[in-house]
């Protein structure tokens, strides 16, 4: 039985430069990813299947899921391969801007290249992760973080981080990330001109970056679902909270702690007051 780890994706920033005349927008994004995610397991053999369980795995079927489809691109550039049944534990909420289904998507993938004997620098494993999602190539390599441009495609460096305390909060609203592309209204060929947010200074690397960038999708996310605008002033007033923002098309969103106490504090608070949202403590690398 092999297995893989698919963790969280964490959109630190989230700048959308403008949208293209074909209609894909071109991005800037620095991506971590937490040590909290789903977790997937492969028993080689001749027939590909997936089975599923866990917290978030109602209502998702085998044939459309991600996973299935990553075999499918997977056998598309390498031919005939060694596949066998699956397994995913939903441990992450669906829909939820943090990158479940593609960290899934990307953790299939390199357990059919360890099956198959295959290096996961292979330029076709790469070419298989982009006909899947914009940002499953960036989840190919989750150990550190880096920045993704274009339309998700084009990845950076691994840049050097340290490990902050977090916490993880849905309202459980799910947002399909097309919705919110939309709400945002630009036209094709239109360049995206928002507002800097004002930088402050904290003497530490990791959160200036955070209060010098933004995440342009924030504010249409929040016309979608304002309970994320509620999750947002719940997070920045727990003691300890030193930044908090929305995860890529949201409603997912995060915040960094001072402690790994404080951060615990804040997700018992959260679990007695608001019963329905999913809050999840866990460490984020951020840059330093």
């Amino acid at each position: 039985m092999l297995r893989e780890f698919a963790p969280a994706k964490i959109n630190l920033f989230l700048h959308v430069l403008g949208r293209r005349d074909d209609g894909y927008h071109h991005l800037e994004s620095l991506v971590s990813f937490a040590d909290i995610g789903d977790e997937l397991s492969l028993e080689p053999g001749d027939a590909a299947s997936l089975g599923l369980s866990g917290p978030f795995s109602f209502g998702l079927s085998g044939n459309d899921n991600l996973v299935m489809k990553a075999v499918r691109a997977f056998s598309a550039s390498f031919g005939r391969v060694k596949t066998g049944r699956f397994h995913l534990i939903k441990n992450l909420p669906v829909a939820s801007g943090i990158g479940g289904g593609s960290s899934d998507a990307a953790a299939a993938l390199r357990l059919l290249a360890e099956a198959n004997g295959i290096p996961l620098s292979d330029h076709r494993i790469f070419d298989a992760a982009r006909t899947l999602g914009a940002d499953v190539p960036v989840c190919l390599d989750p150990a550190a973080p880096r920045l993704m441009q274009g339309i998700g495609h084009e990845l950076g460096n691994r840049l050097h981080g340290f490990r902050y305390p977090a916490l993880l909060v849905n309202p459980g609203v799910p947002i399909e990330t097309q919705a919110v592309f939309a709400a945002l209204g630009l036209a094709n060929g239109e360049r995206h001109k928002p507002e800097k947010p004002e930088s402050t200074s904290s003497k530490d690397g990791g959160l200036d970056i955070l209060a010098a960038t933004r995440n342009d999708l924030e504010e249409a996310a929040i016309r979608i679902a304002p309970d994320i605008l509620e999750v947002l002033q719940h997070l920045r007033s727990r003691e300890g909270c030193q930044f908090a923002r929305m995860s890529g098309s949201g409603a997912t969103c995060f915040a960094i702690f001072d402690s790994v106490a404080r951060a615990q504090h804040a997700a018992e608070a959260i679990n007695r007051d608001q019963p329905d949202w999913w809050a999840q403590t866990c460490f984020i690398k951020l840059p330093s």
